[in-house]
């Protein structure tokens, strides 16, 4: 069992990714696949398992870094373009899935004072990204890198959305967290619209925790990023 990463319980998120990676051939990216017990479960004893995948995290302050792992995103999403929509993403009450949905004006959210007058810039900006797929929607810090070998998408976060959303929250989280020059969403090809939709899924996402009575929330340090990353795509 050496090659098995073990997390708890995947639920019905971790029994969609078997049945759908079995179906996926991995084309210029590596993909953890779920691994089933000897009796063809998912889950055991409330835990789930994927194979390890070598690599580790690259460095952040590179550029070539980000162009990587857009590459990456954009590999994987066109080999996964052929998935159906599974209905969990119907039943999802997470924070991440809260905030998914408001940015996309299918729920009602109301932003906290801090973060308003940047929602209300970055609303005007929003545009539609294109066709809705399968994408992974937390890319960031979930390609790792080895020598020789395709890049590595593990922890897929699922959701309902054009490829370039996906792309926009790599920007985004570049933008806010890892110190990347405002120029990285030209550098990469992503849209204005992509990344404005995406950072205000991850200040939604804040907003959500907030709200929920999360710990650790530094609102005025978050509204800060924000607002920086908003102003580095003009807006």
């Amino acid at each position: 069992m050496e090659d098995l990463v073990f997390k708890p319980d995947g639920g019905p998120l971790h029994e969609w990714l078997a049945s759908a990676l079995a179906d996926v051939t991995p084309d210029g990216f590596r993909v953890a696949k779920p691994v089933c017990t000897r009796d063809g479960a998912w889950v055991s004893h409330g835990w789930s398992a994927t194979r390890w995948v070598e690599g580790s995290e690259p460095d952040y302050s590179a550029i070539s870094t980000w162009r990587k792992i857009v590459a990456a995103g954009r590999a994987f999403h066109r080999a996964v373009a052929h998935l159906g929509r599974p209905d969990f993403l119907d039943t999802r009450q997470d924070w991440w899935a809260r905030a998914d949905k408001a940015v996309w004006g299918e729920r009602d959210i109301r932003f906290r004072p801090e973060f308003a007058a940047v929602a209300r810039r970055l609303q005007g900006a929003l545009e539609p990204l294109g066709r809705p797929q399968i994408v992974h929607g937390d890319l960031t810090n979930n390609v790792l890198f080895a020598p020789g070998l395709a890049p590595a998408v593990i922890d897929i976060s699922p959701y309902w959305r054009p490829p370039e959303y996906a792309e926009g929250v790599v920007v985004a989280d570049a933008l806010c967290w890892h110190g990347a020059p405002t120029s990285l969403w030209e550098t990469v090809d992503v849209s204005v619209a992509a990344v404005a939709r995406a950072l205000l899924f991850r200040m939604a996402t804040t907003n959500e925790r907030v709200a929920f009575g999360a710990d650790g929330v530094d609102v005025q340090d978050e509204a800060r990023r924000y607002d920086l990353a908003t102003a580095a795509i003009g807006l």
